[in-house]
């Protein structure tokens, strides 16, 4: 059950921001109080699961072309399917996953899963499903952990590139991002454990952006690096904070969600890695974005917001005030 949040019908809490940083190690002027500025508003009660259930930890979120969010939950049904009001449209995936984790749409609707641990015989893969949940494809060895071409070591996300190339973060365990066709063939892996460019200390979230460069959210190291798709290191950025999830919009907007440091919802541009905004009404792993700006979000540990709003096992929507 969702616990009780206060000051829902507020604006959210937001920072204004105005910098990027990059390699040249230029640090960022001081960020300016900027109340209501942006114009979120957290909806209250959004997502309620019926019959009194209860999510459990929400690593994963995804939007459709249509509208319709996925939350992707450590729960005995872990995919959950609601319309942009909360309400629960389908849950499914009963005994298919170890350790739900990332969840992501492509351009042709098909949802790509990560299961991140091995447990009971399963997980330690990557699946593909068709839009009404046909099983389409499946990358890794079931129930096996490994650091080879058929193997992973805690994947945790997807990002498929507009040729249908595959990109895997497979950081809980392992410290790299491995390329795959789109027939599922191997292609390479680059990364190794350290933190130095093109170095690896839990790449937890990827996402492509217009320009076809692949954006790595290497977590334990805070910051985002950017890469080519053949692996050639390009920037890194560390105004994101720890990136936990991110989520690009087609026209660049960048959205990165932070649990661990700064605890928020940053706003920015994968263009420049300008920061608009911080939101503070979050402690998120999982985001995703709709056509209209609103955001989702999906949490997996206990405590507090910044702004006091209770934390814990939980989704929450972000209406963009217009």
């Amino acid at each position: 059950m969702m616990q009780p949040m206060r000051k829902l019908c507020a604006a959210a809490s937001i920072t204004l921001i105005c910098t990027a940083i990059s390699l040249s190690g230029q640090g960022p002027p001081a960020p300016r109080s900027a109340e209501r500025e942006g114009g979120y508003r957290l909806v209250p009660g959004w997502g309620t699961l019926p019959n009194d259930a209860t999510w459990g930890e929400v690593p994963g979120m995804a939007i459709d072309a249509s509208g319709k969010i996925y939350a992707f939950h450590r729960s005995e049904v872990p995919i959950v399917e609601l319309d942009r009001s909360g309400k629960i449209l389908k849950m499914w995936g009963e005994k298919l996953f170890a350790w739900p984790h990332g969840i992501r749409i492509d351009r042709f609707g098909n949802l790509w899963i990560t299961d991140g641990q091995a447990r009971n015989g399963i997980g330690q893969q990557v699946f593909k499903y068709s839009p009404d949940g046909r099983l389409l494809m499946t990358l890794g060895t079931k129930g096996v952990r490994g650091e080879g071409p058929d193997t992973f070591g805690g994947p945790c996300d997807v990002a498929v590139a507009a040729n249908g190339d595959i990109f895997v973060a497979d950081g809980h365990q392992n410290s790299r991002v491995v390329k795959f066709a789109k027939d599922g063939t191997f292609i390479k892996a680059w990364g190794k454990r350290g933190d130095q460019p093109g170095e690896f200390n839990l790449p937890h979230t990827i996402v492509i952006d217009s320009r076809g460069r692949v954006l790595v959210g290497d977590r334990s190291n805070n910051r985002i690096q950017i890469f080519d798709q053949d692996g050639t290191f390009i920037d890194q950025w560390t105004q994101f904070g720890t990136p936990s999830g991110m989520y690009v919009a087609p026209d660049d907007t960048l959205y990165v969600v932070d649990y661990n440091v700064k605890k928020g919802v940053f706003v920015g541009s994968a263009k420049d890695g300008s920061v608009k905004y911080k939101i503070d009404d979050a402690v998120a792993e999982g985001v995703a974005v709709d056509k209209d700006g609103n955001i989702y979000v999906g949490e997996t540990v206990p405590g507090t917001t910044l702004t006091g709003q209770p934390g814990g096992h939980i989704v929450r929507k972000l209406e963009r005030v217009k």
